[in-house]
């Protein structure tokens, strides 16, 4: 009896100490927490609920003649430039009514101070598949390293369509920044194309850093890469 009243008195000289520590202690320091409101949810900085006072920011082309824009800075290398000019009735671009090689193509372009279609829209890299006694043939052996790259002396057609690669700027502000860089692989690369040098470099479907094997090559031919029957 004796010894559980000490304990019993021992545990409540403790806790007064611990009360007596905590009563000391320094008070908590409050933090300033960051918050986002619903109207900083949306992009337009509006009522999500409703939108009876937005508007959307005006956005403008650039209405220069061409001959007198200046040149817009290639995302990347080798991205199809932006159109720095005014479109005004140039566009739909069709097979046959095409305003803009009237500029642009590379005989012209110096004298006009267009930037010339690069070598790239005068490569035909389409192969001359067939189709042999109703079977399909192919022209190329694509995992023997085989490619169609043809040059042209004229414009190819399948790429007469200029506004499909190509399209105007605005000058309208980002609602997201974009924070990237673009390394260029050559000096010119944020005024030029360099696109038909890179068609067929580094290309290895064969060599050491292939990752085709000499199974794939027996397969080629199989239906859902099945081994060929032998037979």
């Amino acid at each position: 009896m004796k010894t559980i009243s000490k304990v019993t008195i021992g545990l409540a000289t403790a806790m007064l100490l611990f009360v007596g520590c905590a009563d000391k202690a320094a008070p908590a320091q409050e933090t300033n927490v960051a918050t986002t409101t619903e109207k900083q949810l949306s992009y337009r900085n509006t009522s999500l609920y409703h939108e009876k006072d937005t508007t959307t920011p005006a956005v403008k082309y650039c209405d220069a003649p061409a001959g007198t824009s200046q040149k817009i800075q290639r995302a990347f290398q080798d991205a199809p430039p932006m159109i720095p000019h005014d479109t005004e009735g140039m566009l739909p671009i069709k097979a046959g009514n095409n305003q803009c090689i009237q500029c642009h193509m590379p005989d012209v372009a110096a004298s006009m101070g267009a930037t010339p279609i690069p070598p790239s829209h005068f490569l035909n890299m389409r192969p001359d598949n067939k189709i042999v006694n109703g079977k399909f043939e192919k022209a190329v052996d694509n995992l023997k390293n085989q490619v169609s790259v043809k040059k042209t002396n004229k414009l190819y057609q399948g790429r007469f369509n200029c506004s499909q690669c190509h399209a105007p700027q605005s000058n309208a502000k980002l609602i997201t920044q974009n924070r990237f860089q673009a390394d260029y692989l050559s000096k010119d690369g944020a005024f030029k194309s360099h696109w038909n040098e890179q068609v067929t470099k580094d290309l290895d479907t064969v060599g050491k850093d292939s990752s085709v094997t000499q199974e794939d090559i027996e397969n080629k031919n199989s239906l859902a890469g099945k081994p060929v029957s032998k037979d």
